[in-house]
């Protein structure tokens, strides 16, 4: 399993904007040239964070985006499901009847407390504790 760079460019544009604060909404292109993210592919992304009711837009001279909610709010889990949907190891922990094997499976189990681990870390993580993280490593 590796995390998509589409959701790897989405969690940089949520930092982004954490560190922003909630006064400042910059504008697309800065965020593209700051964050080493094209500028195309971020206009898909903006458009799926502000899908999900993580970020508000405003267009014109003065447009730019922002954080909708706070960062102690917004987890990294939200991140991944907005950009690559529900977080799912192999398909048999959503559905076991897609495996021969059922719930009988021996790896089955192992695939579900590992994908549970993950979640619940992901879902834990929030954009302030990110933040935190940063200061800390900037010392």
């Amino acid at each position: 399993m590796q995390i998509t760079r589409q959701t790897d460019y989405a969690l940089r544009t949520m930092l982004y904007l954490a560190r922003a604060g909630e006064n400042q909404r910059p504008a697309t292109h800065k965020i593209a040239e700051e964050m080493l993210i094209p500028s195309s592919f971020l206009l898909k992304i903006v458009s799926q964070l502000a899908n999900a009711g993580m970020i508000a837009t405003t267009r014109g001279a003065r447009g730019g985006i922002t954080l909708a909610k706070p960062t102690n709010l917004i987890s990294v889990y939200d991140v991944v499901e907005a950009i690559d949907g529900p977080i799912q190891l192999n398909e048999c922990t959503h559905d076991p009847c897609v495996c021969p094997f059922g719930e009988t499976c021996p790896v089955h189990e192992i695939w579900c407390e590992a994908e549970a681990l993950l979640v619940a870390k992901l879902m834990k993580t929030t954009l302030a504790e990110l933040l935190e993280r940063e200061k800390k490593h900037q010392k």
